[in-house]
């Protein structure tokens, strides 16, 4: 996707660093001139036709078209810009978080320096998930930012929690296919993403029953002596993704949402379990029902899985034959 604009230049300089500012937060680069790029897709496409509508605000003119190529830049050079300009971004995160990194090579601190240092790794995670929305094309620094995050949330949580994880039992998924289980009503976030791992990864056609007491036969999750409930510090989610020896890195990462939202201890600094948090208790308020609750958190489950683990390498054109421009003047 190709956009291009004018403003008058006898016009306020405001306009100018707003489109400018919001050029950055889209992603797009400078290809030539007034000519900037994104990737052919459709949040991209929003974006630029938004963006139009802005500079018509200001009396000015927007060119928003697709193309195939640009004579004189081939696809790899403007692939090589988009890594270059993301891989700025995250060398200007890095820099602010080694500065956290002195501060935890320190001694414990008080309890109001550790809040700040989990306020400001919650910060970090939230700057690096907005650098990867717009991270296009897998640019170098983004996995080692990723994995100096990690390595950061662990020395921060080790100051919380104990270092040592708590021994869980392995088992075979093929043992747990055409079980019945169950688990208690009013199912929150632990079960909710519980029952999306049994129906996902261990039996699609499991049945699953809301109840305070089990039937005999039945796996019980998450209840009082339940096979798979809270052990240590881990939430039922965990046990279960160390129970099965899941490695997938989005359900890691998910079992860190989970966490946090159900223990909330401060171990992990998830951008998105306040969000995630905030709808599971809106539909808590709302009585809806127990299947209803089921439902609703197996598709928000599958979304937030389908996002972590999305394909991040994308074309710059997807391939079809769709040059046809939109032009939007101002009046």
């Amino acid at each position: 996707m190709v956009f291009s604009y004018s403003l008058p230049s006898k016009g306020r300089s405001s306009p100018r660093v707003a489109i400018w500012r919001r050029l950055r937060r889209l992603g797009a680069v400078q290809a030539r001139g007034r000519v900037y790029v994104l990737p052919d897709r459709e949040e991209c496409v929003e974006g630029f036709q938004w963006l139009a509508k802005e500079v018509q605000e200001a009396a000015g003119d927007a060119l928003v078209m697709r193309v195939q190529q640009f004579e004189g830049v081939a696809d790899p050079e403007l692939i090589e810009m988009f890594r270059q300009a993301r891989d700025e971004d995250y060398r200007e995160l890095r820099s602010e978080m080694e500065r956290l990194a002195g501060v935890l090579t320190r001694s414990k601190g008080t309890a109001a320096e550790r809040q700040e240092l989990g306020d400001q790794l919650v910060r970090f995670r939230r700057r690096h998930a907005e650098v990867a929305r717009i991270d296009f094309f897998d640019a170098p620094e983004g996995s080692r930012i990723s994995a100096r995050l990690d390595a950061l949330e662990k020395a921060s949580s080790s100051r919380i929690l104990p270092a040592r994880l708590p021994e869980v039992p392995r088992q075979r998924i093929e043992a747990y296919r055409r079980k019945r289980w169950v688990t208690r009503p009013r199912p929150h976030v632990d079960r909710l993403a519980c029952i999306w791992l049994i129906r996902r990864f261990i039996d699609p056609r499991a049945k699953i029953r809301f109840a305070s007491t089990p039937e005999p036969g039945e796996v019980m999750f998450d209840m009082d002596q339940s096979e798979f409930g809270h052990r240590g510090n881990f939430c039922t989610f965990e046990t279960m993704i160390r129970t099965f020896a899941f490695k997938d890195p989005a359900l890691r990462t998910i079992a860190e949402i989970v966490h946090e939202i159900d223990l909330r201890d401060g171990r992990y600094a998830r951008p998105e379990a306040a969000g995630l948090d905030t709808i599971l208790d809106g539909w808590l308020r709302t009585g809806l029902s127990d299947r209803e609750l089921e439902s609703r958190g197996v598709t928000i489950f599958e979304g937030l899985y389908a996002a972590l683990r999305r394909p991040r390498s994308i074309s710059i054109a997807n391939g079809q034959d769709r040059s046809a421009g939109r032009r939007t003047r101002g009046h």
